[in-house]
């Protein structure tokens, strides 16, 4: 039977990178974006992939989706949590409506996520669930108020999920990405870095796939990741 990889938020960064990792493995993968246009040329370049449009704070559409891909694919052994909604702004001049979005997203997305993936995984006694998270999730920088707060919240679900879903024999990780990723954007953002500022998303792809394949006996829930020149 195939083994199955869900990513939600396939985006051309880390998302993709996720993708592409699994799939390099055998993994038939489904991925969940958006833009349908961006699914459609990851499905050309990714062997193995299947692009799915779907917006993860449309709790319809996303069951509807999640039925799609185990009807396509097969149950996903690995669910990946890579969706993000980000803003800047201090507590005082952030829209509040900005905070409520993120949370739908980030926090509100995991939780559906999981009550998707989970049963299955906990039925068949193997599975995997992980969130990507950030330095955010620790800390509450001023100017990161409508993102910090959300992003701690889906930690803390995440570790919640994971005390209950372990016992029964399905791995729930929260990889913390401590760096800023290499994308064009922000290179754009940050062109008088070197290179050793970033971090590369295929690196990040490549902790998702070793955390996926830890044995039973050392399995890791708070994962965090740098640059080896991260200031932390």
């Amino acid at each position: 039977m195939d083994r199955v990889c869900a990513v939600f938020g396939a985006g051309p960064g880390t998302g993709r990178a996720i993708a592409e990792r699994f799939a390099a493995d055998g993994y038939r993968v489904a991925m969940v974006a958006r833009n349908a246009d961006r699914l459609h040329e990851f499905e050309s370049a990714i062997d193995g992939s299947k692009g799915y449009a779907c917006d993860v704070t449309d709790t319809d559409a996303l069951q509807r989706t999640y039925h799609a891909i185990q009807s396509d694919l097969g149950n996903p052994r690995v669910a990946v949590q890579n969706a993000v909604g980000g803003s800047f702004g201090d507590f005082m001049t952030i829209d509040p409506e900005t905070l409520r979005n993120n949370f739908e997203v980030n926090t509100m997305g995991l939780l559906h996520i999981a009550r998707l993936a989970v049963p299955p995984m906990i039925e068949a006694g193997d599975g995997v669930l992980i969130a990507t998270g950030n330095t955010s999730a620790h800390r509450g920088v001023a100017n990161f108020a409508a993102f910090a707060p959300t992003k701690a919240a889906q930690r803390i679900l995440a570790e919640s999920i994971a005390r209950h879903a372990g016992p029964l024999g399905v791995h729930v990780a929260y990889l913390t990405i401590d760096a800023v990723i290499d994308l064009e954007w922000t290179r754009q953002m940050f062109g008088d870095k070197p290179d050793d500022f970033y971090i590369q998303p295929a690196h990040i792809a490549d902790e998702c796939f070793h955390i996926a394949h830890q044995p039973r006996s050392a399995w890791s829930f708070s994962v965090e990741i740098r640059p080896h020149s991260e200031k932390w």
